[in-house]
């Protein structure tokens, strides 16, 4: 399986654990704030395979604790449950980045036993989803289910949303805290502008609508956060 970006070491992404991040290419989305557009083409250019990337972590042993899968899309990758399965057998826990589009293979690797934590992406409000995503005629049904599977508390997770001045606002927040209502975790990610987002002007909200937006949210969640502050 081609890998196409490996950081081997980060304190940030997988919370509580020292880790490494695998970026697999290819992704079913074409949100205009991508921070990782550069991996929407599974055809990005390989760094290494699925066998060089478990030689790397034959030399981590007591240097890291988990490895965490993102994208792009990583369960648009069928092997992926073969190289979990590796890597959980190394002694590693593994956290998954998703944008919640495919229910059955969040499932299928959750009750397998070959992830320990999910983090997945709640785009923007129901209603507004479709745009956000850039996708004019998108099914919501498929996210719908992720969410409701992992409101399950089959394994520990969080939602996250990148939020930018053009697309998120107070109505936004009302609307995802009603649908995730009583989630464990929920945070919201600053949008950061670069080169490499597709679509240039976007423009992340100030600190202290960030902070209006978590105060929204606060009687529906557990735990509320702010990122990229």
């Amino acid at each position: 399986m081609n890998i196409h970006g490996l950081m081997k070491m980060t304190l940030l992404d997988y919370p509580g654990l020292v880790a490494c991040t695998v970026f697999l290419g290819g992704c079913d989305m074409r949100c205009p704030f991508c921070h990782n557009a550069e991996l929407l083409d599974a055809g990005a250019p390989k760094l290494l395979d699925d066998e060089e990337l478990l030689r790397f972590l034959s030399t981590r042993h007591g240097l890291l604790d988990g490895v965490v899968f993102t994208g792009g899309e990583p369960l648009l990758r069928k092997e992926l449950p073969d190289l979990m399965s590796k890597i959980k057998e190394m002694g590693f826990k593994v956290k998954l980045d998703t944008n919640g589009n495919h229910p059955e293979r969040l499932q299928e690797v959750v009750e397998s036993g070959l992830v320990d934590y999910v983090a997945m992406d709640i785009k923007n409000s129901p209603d507004k989803y479709a745009e956000t995503i850039g996708l004019p005629s998108f099914d919501l049904s498929k996210i719908k289910k992720s969410v409701s599977f992992l409101l399950s508390g089959k394994v520990p997770y969080e939602f996250r949303t990148t939020v930018v001045k053009q697309s998120h606002d107070e109505d936004s927040m009302r609307k995802i805290a009603s649908w995730i209502d009583g989630a464990e975790r929920y945070f919201l990610q600053s949008f950061v502008d670069r080169d490499t987002v597709p679509v240039r002007g976007l423009e992340a909200c100030s600190e202290a609508q960030m902070h209006a937006f978590l105060d929204i949210l606060k009687p529906h969640i557990k735990e509320v956060g702010l990122r990229g502050i």
